[in-house]
C-alpha cells in the first residue's frame, strides 16, 4: 500500500449550490485529486454567501486554487493536477 502524501501547501475550495449537476461532477473531480494529492479541500454554497452569489452565481461551479480562481463550469482533473503539484 502507497503512502498518501499530505500537501497542507494548497487548499481547493468548491463554489456551487445543491441540485447542480455540474457541481456534482466537479464535486466528484476536486474530491477524487485531492484525496488522491492530499490536499485539503472544501465546497461553500452561493446559497449561503451573497458575496460568493454575487460573483459566480453564473459561473458555478467554481473551483479556487489557494483562494484563486481556477477553473469554472467544469473542472479539468489534469489541469488541477498539474495546480496542486
Amino acid at each position: 500500500m502507497g503512502l498518501l502524501r499530505r500537501d497542507r501547501s494548497h487548499t481547493v475550495t468548491l463554489i456551487g449550490k445543491p441540485g447542480c449537476h455540474l457541481c456534482d461532477d466537479a464535486r466528484q473531480v476536486v474530491s477524487r485529486v485531492c484525496d488522491e494529492l492530499g490536499v485539503p479541500w472544501s465546497e461553500r454554497s452561493i446559497l449561503d454567501d451573497e458575496t460568493l452569489r454575487e460573483r459566480y452565481a453564473e459561473q458555478i461551479p467554481v473551483t479556487l486554487v489557494d483562494g484563486r480562481q481556477h477553473d469554472y463550469f467544469t473542472v479539468d482533473e489534469q489541469r488541477l493536477r498539474r495546480a496542486l503539484r
